[in-house]
């Protein structure tokens, strides 16, 4: 067995606003410089996009696909939008596909309920709990995975469109269900407040558009880099076999927070409270943020630990961090030098942010963005949260630099308010 990074959910070209570069070459590329050995291919539903991954990936002995070093898991999302119970539902999953004959199989009858052909996440109205039967009746080895669970719009869990459990969601096939995503926008810190949630895999991902965004989420696995072994990790939670999360800072994700963003305003839950839910400059109501949606299902107080949780470590992208150090845009020359020199000497994005000592970072990368990467290890940043579809910003700079490690990724970052 030997440890290694997974991104299973990301969107190739041919999703909505999503990159032209999303092609099997570069999200190989982009792998291989995050440290990732398995990332999932999305969208294999689309006719298009399966083509391309037939042409282009060779089948693996242990259940996935390779290309140029990286390995592929079949994986796509789709969306439910329906009503149920009297009120409209928006529902989104990730389907883990063991072979291109069973993603066939799913793609057919999904072709008979809508159209897979214009957007590399389809659309369909009917119940998600169907779904899940589509999906195990093409293969028992199919998994299904409810997408960014508090995402307000379009999840299980979400303030808009959502439920209040998962067997409220999925009903008889609720038992089909092992493995849950938590979003940008929460972590497992917050799930632990629901204890329905405990006997779930929680997994991250980093939903990717464009190839620099990978690995921004993801997990860590100590178990062989096969389609089985990972299903059975999730299924049954094993400790040993999923070692950790990668993690945002949840307060970057963009509906952490309450609020408008038309109106420019930001919201704590208790000042949404405060303002019965109603904007104060339209007077329209507010969209709930995943923080304000915890709060309203926890059954235990925040910072609470089950026994048998899964941990988890935050971090950052390294060419924001490097960014920061250079306060220029991420897309500078010297910035994008000073992370192709960082790839060459860690061999990968990861290596440096998770792995290197305080020593090889001060050796393989500046001065200044050294002292940012142990800082975030440390968890010392500043964050004014995202809300409703605006991104948080992360302060980096003008922080004290970390005296130690702090791996975990306990508790939440100093909010700048």
């Amino acid at each position: 067995m030997a440890r290694f990074i997974a991104d299973f959910h990301i969107h190739s070209r041919y999703s909505r606003a999503t990159s032209p570069d999303m092609v099997v070459g570069n999200i190989a590329r982009w792998a291989k410089a995050k440290g990732i050995a398995v990332v999932g291919t999305g969208d294999f539903t689309h006719p298009l996009w399966r083509k391309a991954l037939k042409a282009k990936l060779k089948r693996c002995v242990n259940g996935l696909y390779e290309y140029d070093g990286v390995k592929f898991m079949l994986t796509a999302e789709i969306s439910n939008m329906y009503k149920k119970n009297g009120k409209g539902r928006r529902v989104h999953t990730v389907l883990f596909s063991p072979d291109f004959k069973t993603a066939d199989r799913i793609s057919k009858e999904l072709e008979r309920r809508g159209n897979i052909s214009s957007d590399g996440r389809p659309i369909f109205g009917f119940d998600v709990k169907d779904l899940v039967k589509i999906a195990l009746d093409a293969s028992p080895k199919t998994m299904v995975v409810p997408a960014h669970i508090w995402t307000p719009w379009f999840s299980v869990f979400g303030s808009m469109s959502g439920f209040d459990s998962i067997e409220e969601c999925f009903e008889e096939q609720a038992q089909d269900i092992y493995a849950l995503e938590t979003g940008l926008s929460a972590d497992p810190d917050m799930c632990h407040r629901v204890s329905a949630l405990d006997k779930y895999s929680l997994i991250s991902n980093s939903d990717s558009h464009s190839p620099g965004k990978l690995g921004r989420e993801a997990n860590v696995f100590d178990t062989e880099a096969g389609y089985e072994e990972i299903v059975s990790t999730l299924k049954e939670k094993d400790r040993k076999r999923f070692l950790y999360t990668i993690e945002f800072f949840p307060q970057e994700g963009k509906y952490h927070y309450d609020g408008h963003r038309s109106c420019g305003v930001c919201y704590h839950p208790s000042q949404t409270r405060a303002c019965a839910g109603m904007c104060p400059v339209c007077g329209k109501p507010l969209t709930i943020g995943v923080m304000n949606r915890v709060e309203e299902l926890a059954d235990r107080p925040e910072g609470f630990i089950p026994k048998e949780e899964i941990p988890f470590k935050r971090l950052v992208p390294l060419l924001e961090l490097i960014a920061a150090s250079q306060k220029k845009g991420i897309c500078s020359k010297t910035v994008i030098s000073e992370y192709q020199d960082a790839i060459g000497f860690f061999g990968s994005e990861f290596n440096a942010l998770l792995f290197a000592g305080s020593e090889a970072l001060y050796e393989g990368l500046s001065r200044a963005t050294a002292d940012i990467v142990l800082n975030v290890r440390s968890g010392r940043v500043g964050v004014n949260p995202g809300y409703d579809g605006v991104y948080g910003a992360i302060d980096l700079n003008n922080m004290p630099v970390a005296g130690k490690d702090n791996t975990r990724g306990r508790g939440y970052a100093k909010t700048a308010n």
